[in-house]
């Protein structure tokens, strides 16, 4: 039996588990991101990793970080393999932006004990292993794990996301001319709205009231702007529905690792206008627009181009670009492989 630890239950967890069970019997045991129930958790995942221990095969951890220190401890004192897929926030150090495991003493000591100890490291973009970060000129540009552990000796495999294009597809359905939408979770904490580049999607919505723009995943997050429509998190349904009835993705992000919501809207039709930070460049490629820089009026220039190009076209090679580079097929055959199920 495989232990798939996380700190959170997410879309790409729920994938993963998707993938992995038809062929192998797996336990998910998510952890907490609240630093008050720490010790708890703590205590909870050693007597749970105790119980499961005569049937584990091997540990399976989403992200290093405080979730993954003892299934890495007992894989070394138990001889089983642990594995450890890199996400983003584990593989970042921006304390500017109050963003990544790296700019906390005790998670960046988890995390460097985690990725030197376990057995295999699986990032989902090859950003996340190595970077000169140039988007935000006031961020450190040495970025990923082998900026930030530079002995780590741990054998790296990047394995990208996958999406499954026969659910994630363009409906054909009429979409408003100049409809943004975004999705990102946690939005309503101020930090993580500027990593996710809400600050500037609110400035575009300031500056164009006659555009409109959806920011999906935390209702909590309040907007100063009429012309953009908050929702909470969202059904994969609900989901597939607002993509296909919005122009563009907007994945502004200061920080990404390989952003799922991203290559879903893609593949549903959305024109996409992304980051020049992590996979984001790498999913967008040539069907869609990518800004160099954070910088308001250079993405303003990128619209300006979008409002003369021939969006049917770009919004046809987006949906196929994800199909064919980026499908569910490809990534479970690599992540078993790398499992050895």
């Amino acid at each position: 039996m495989i232990i798939y630890t996380f700190p959170v239950q997410t879309t790409f967890i729920d994938r993963d588990l998707e993938m992995i069970r038809p062929v192998a019997e797996i336990k998910p045991l998510e952890f907490t991101q609240s630093p008050v129930k720490l010790p708890f958790y703590f205590i909870l995942q050693f007597l749970q990793l105790l119980w499961f221990l005569p049937v584990t095969s091997q540990y399976l951890c989403f992200f290093g970080g405080y979730h993954s220190v003892l299934p890495v401890c007992f894989g070394k004192v138990f001889g089983k393999k642990c594995t450890i897929q890199a996400g983003g926030t584990d593989c970042i150090n921006m304390p500017e932006i109050g963003y990544g495991n790296f700019r906390k003493k005790w998670l960046r000591k988890a995390t460097v004990y985690s990725f030197k100890n376990c057995s295999l490291i699986l990032p989902v973009a090859e950003a996340l292993v190595k970077q000169d970060y140039t988007y935000d000129p006031q961020i450190n540009p040495k970025q990923g794990l082998l900026n930030l552990i530079p002995d780590l000796k741990t054998p790296i495999q990047v394995i990208p996301n996958g999406f499954d294009t026969m659910f994630w597809r363009d409906l054909e359905e009429v979409r408003k001319p100049m409809s943004f939408i975004s999705v990102a979770t946690g939005t309503s904490n101020p930090s993580r709205a500027i990593v996710k580049g809400y600050d500037l999607i609110e400035k575009l919505a300031e500056n164009h009231p006659d555009w409109s723009f959806s920011l999906v995943g935390d209702s909590a997050y309040s907007s100063p702007n009429s012309n953009v429509k908050v929702l909470g998190k969202s059904k994969p349904a609900e989901l597939l529905a607002l993509y296909n009835s919005h122009q563009f993705y907007l994945q502004l992000s200061t920080s990404e690792g390989f952003p799922n919501a991203l290559g879903e809207a893609m593949a549903c039709g959305c024109i996409p206008i992304g980051s020049a930070v992590g996979a984001i460049p790498e999913i967008v490629g040539s069907e869609g627009f990518i800004l160099p820089t954070k910088d308001y009026f250079k993405l303003e220039s990128i619209l300006n181009r979008a409002s003369v190009t021939d969006l049917n076209s770009i919004r046809l090679a987006a949906s196929k670009r994800i199909q064919t580079k980026f499908n569910f097929a490809n990534r479970k055959k690599m992540l078993l492989r790398s499992l050895g199920e």
